[in-house]
């Protein structure tokens, strides 16, 4: 038996995103008018716009059969960052304070993928609204649109399990409750607590509450995205630093895990071998540039220590969560912190959390399985197999996890081929390449902490919008659209 593709329903499904994206939008207009910002009125056209869209889409698809394969899931999962950057592009458009198509979408998608890499050189300039409605951006995309919607889905009479296996990133996706929704729900709802609870503290520390807001929603996003100049080196206060250092980190640990920690299941979260490893790098790592920066600046007191220590740590997990915050220019450290930096860029934090890059899952598999390879190159006969959590990891999960490597690094070859035909230079068109693939939004050169991407050619930028869209949903969801085996009847 044959089955075509549900066209109805992939438009029901996109008409109630949008919906969506409008009410976001109406809340940062309302940001502008409680500052009393002339950008008021774009946003209500960009909210009109988009509840114009949402309704037609949801007119189209009105009589669609309920049904929704992998087909679709994969289909919308890709199409609504696409289409969510389109229309969430129309404030900075619209306003003016981005003057250029390329720019707004660049700094849209860099929004919703959670990347972070910016074009705008000077935030001072921006309204509140915008700067609001960049950070939202962030926030929205950080846990996932489809992970938000999949509460929303049901009141549409949409099933959203087809697109929860599709979204949700790392490995492996697990049911938290024996209805999709109710996981959606949990994991939202520590989403949002975090979220409060960051907010409260960094109001409670002195930073200003508008700030304090859109500060936490990039941070809990992972995103990267902040109201300063300076990023967070604008602060100049131990305890913001700190602050955001804990919730970076937090961020990059599994949400399942975060649930269960909520709930007390501390055991499970103790057996997790991924936070194990995740942990143990960022106390390495921290500890290796510490006392490198220690050594390399002049002076010896404890003050001193202290700072480097807080640049250390501050830095290895923005860079190994993907936040892409900064408290000090790296570019400035020796060469060797540049090198570690780079490799933290690549790794990413925990699969199943807010964070970009490969993730700490599979690289832990890989060195299991290269180390498993010499055994049994000297025990030919034994079977030694690969364990993850005390539970063995089937071989085709491995060979998936070879995949996405082989297939993560030629994209990054083919990215830096194409920004150096653009005319970036070879260093920072790599820095540029792994920062778009990890979704960071901090690389080297003059893209660097101090940087913005504004200089970069328009072609290397629409590139780099693709890349950073196919690092955000981990490969597959984009790379599937494009094969026979998916759209075969």
């Amino acid at each position: 038996m044959t089955r075509t593709f549900n066209t109805r329903m992939v438009f029901r499904t996109m008409g109630a995103l949008l919906l969506l994206e409008a009410l976001f939008m109406a809340i940062s207009m309302g940001v502008s008018l409680w500052y009393n910002e002339a950008d008021s009125d774009v946003f209500l056209v960009s909210t009109i716009i988009t509840l114009l869209a949402g309704f037609i889409g949801i007119f189209i698809g009105r009589r669609a059969e309920s049904r929704m394969g992998e087909r679709e899931g994969y289909f919308i999962v890709a199409m609504v960052w696409v289409v969510f950057s389109l229309f969430g592009m129309l404030p900075y458009y619209l306003s003016g304070q981005v003057p250029s198509f390329t720019d707004a979408w660049f700094e849209t998608m860099s929004g919703f993928t959670t990347t972070g890499a910016t074009i705008i050189p000077d935030l001072d300039s921006i309204t509140h609204g915008l700067l609001f409605w960049r950070s939202l951006t962030q926030w929205i995309g950080g846990m996932g649109i489809i992970v938000l919607s999949i509460a929303i889905l049901p009141i549409f009479g949409l099933n959203g399990m087809q697109l929860y296996a599709a979204e949700v990133t790392g490995l492996t996706y697990e049911k938290l409750s024996p209805r999709i929704s109710d996981t959606a729900k949990l994991m939202w709802t520590t989403y949002i607590v975090l979220t409060a609870i960051e907010i409260l503290a960094l109001w409670l520390c002195g930073m200003e509450l508008f700030d304090a807001i859109c500060h936490s929603f990039s941070t809990i996003a992972t995103g990267g995205f902040s109201t300063k100049n300076e990023s967070l080196a604008f602060y100049d206060s131990a305890a913001i630093h700190y602050i955001v250092t804990f919730f970076m980190f937090m961020s990059g640990v599994n949400f399942v895990l975060l649930i269960y920690l909520l709930r007390g299941k501390t055991r499970n979260i103790i057996k997790d071998e991924e936070l194990r490893w995740y942990t143990i790098a960022v106390i390495l790592f921290t500890l290796i540039i510490t006392i490198g920066l220690y050594v390399s600046r002049t002076g010896w007191t404890l003050t001193q220590m202290e700072r480097s220590f807080r640049d250390s740590i501050f830095t290895v997990i923005s860079s190994m969560t993907s936040t892409g915050y900064t408290i000090s220019d790296y570019m400035n450290w020796p060469l060797v912190a540049w090198v570690i930096i780079f490799f933290l860029m690549l790794t990413g934090a925990c699969a199943g959390s807010t964070a970009g890059g490969i993730k700490w899952v599979r690289l832990s598999i890989i060195f299991k399985n290269g180390v498993a390879e010499f055994k049994r190159r000297i025990h030919p006969n034994a079977i030694i197999p690969v364990k993850l959590n005390e539970k063995v990891v089937p071989q085709q999960t491995i060979n998936n996890i070879m995949a996405f490597m082989i297939f993560y690094v030629f994209i990054i070859v083919i990215t830096v081929v194409v920004f150096c035909a653009c005319g970036v230079n070879f260093d920072e068109a790599i820095g540029s390449a792994v920062s778009a693939m990890g979704n960071v939004g901090i690389s080297i050169g003059q893209f660097g902490p101090a940087g913005t991407y504004e200089s970069f050619p328009d072609v290397a930028k629409w590139m780099m919008s693709l890349v950073m869209l196919i690092g955000r949903l981990e490969i597959f969801t984009v790379l599937l659209l494009f094969t026979k085996v998916l759209w075969k009847k």
